[in-house]
């Protein structure tokens, strides 16, 4: 069979190997693919992997060929399930190969936004403390986590092991999660599952590792943050559209929220017009919570391990 990856640069720009997935097949490598590029570079392929390209319905239509579908990341909503299932195209994904690199920066983004560090940072070089009459000043006065509490909003792998850490930092932790039963194992004094309600009102700092689905489109609105603390932080490795970005920009602007970190947006790459470009308090990274070089490994080694599953008859990591 005859493979193509859609966006190797997304996953390997030149720094690790490829010969997991080379040694099973021929494979044809694009560094990226954009717009009607891929009615072009799909065509002939029995096995596509691909990221963040959109696999439709029209896609399965027009090239009927397609046995297989890798996904790169363990979200698999830019695939037609669906339409896969009826054209009987085995769809997998890669969970868990991100875990303790989006956990990481999870606590990165965290600790950046209670310790204010950005902010200062930017005024020492601007030459304001070369200024200062004293040994030390603030532009706003940190936060101690201590006995605060953590909101997680989701509770797969990445959701426990930011959970895990919290109590290094003497947080108390709030869950809200669709099935609390599969976890009651985690619930002790400092760790509750609680309502959605209960996790917007009571937490100092809330953090998403949801999938992205109708009732999580848009979770993050004007209604939602209404409920929450005044001075909330907010961080959301998930998926962009789970925020409502000219929501969340205008609590940041009003002081409701004290300061958010976003790894994601609703359309990537950035466009010039998001709200969230000029908030106040609000770090954004490029997507690269993943994006460890180890992480990466482990990604391709993991879609070699499916693809090799497949092309043996028994498949693994299938959605579909």
């Amino acid at each position: 069979m005859k493979a193509v990856m859609l966006e190797g640069n997304a996953v390997n720009p030149g720094d690790i190997s490829w010969e997991p997935l080379t040694r099973l097949c021929e494979v044809t490598f694009y560094g990226n693919t954009v717009g009607d590029q891929k009615w072009e570079r799909i065509g002939g392929h029995e096995i596509v992997i691909m990221n963040k390209v959109p696999i439709t319905r029209e896609v399965f239509e027009r090239f009927p060929e397609i046995r297989y579908v890798g996904v790169c990341a363990t979200g698999y909503n830019v695939v037609d399930i669906e339409a896969a299932r009826e054209h009987h195209v085995t769809v997998t994904n890669i969970p868990a190969y991100s875990t303790d690199s989006v956990a990481q920066f999870t606590w990165a983004f965290l600790l950046s936004l209670a310790s204010r560090i950005g902010e200062h940072d930017r005024s020492v070089k601007s030459g304001d403390w070369v200024k200062s009459e004293i040994f030390c000043y603030w532009l706003t006065s940190p936060t101690e986590l201590a006995g605060k509490t953590l909101g997680i909003y989701g509770f797969g792998n990445i959701g426990r092991k930011v959970a895990q850490a919290a109590p290094a930092f003497g947080m108390n932790v709030l869950v809200h999660t669709a099935h609390p039963e599969k976890y009651a194992q985690y619930e002790n004094a400092a760790l509750r599952f609680v309502s959605e309600e209960e996790l917007f009102e009571k937490s100092d700092a809330i953090t998403f590792h949801c999938p992205l689905t109708p009732q999580t489109t848009g979770l993050v609105n004007r209604e939602n943050i209404a409920k929450m603390k005044d001075g909330v932080i907010l961080v959301n490795l998930s998926r962009g559209p789970v925020v409502n970005e000219a929501d969340l920009a205008e609590a940041l602007n009003s002081g409701k929220v004290a300061g958010a970190g976003v790894d994601v947006v609703s359309v990537e790459p950035m466009q010039a017009d998001n709200p969230l470009l000029h908030a106040k308090n609000c770090i954004i990274t490029p997507h690269i919570a993943w994006a460890t070089k180890e992480a990466r490994m482990r990604l391709v080694n993991i879609a070699a391990g499916n693809l090799k599953a497949f092309l043996e008859g028994h498949p693994v990591n299938a959605v579909c």
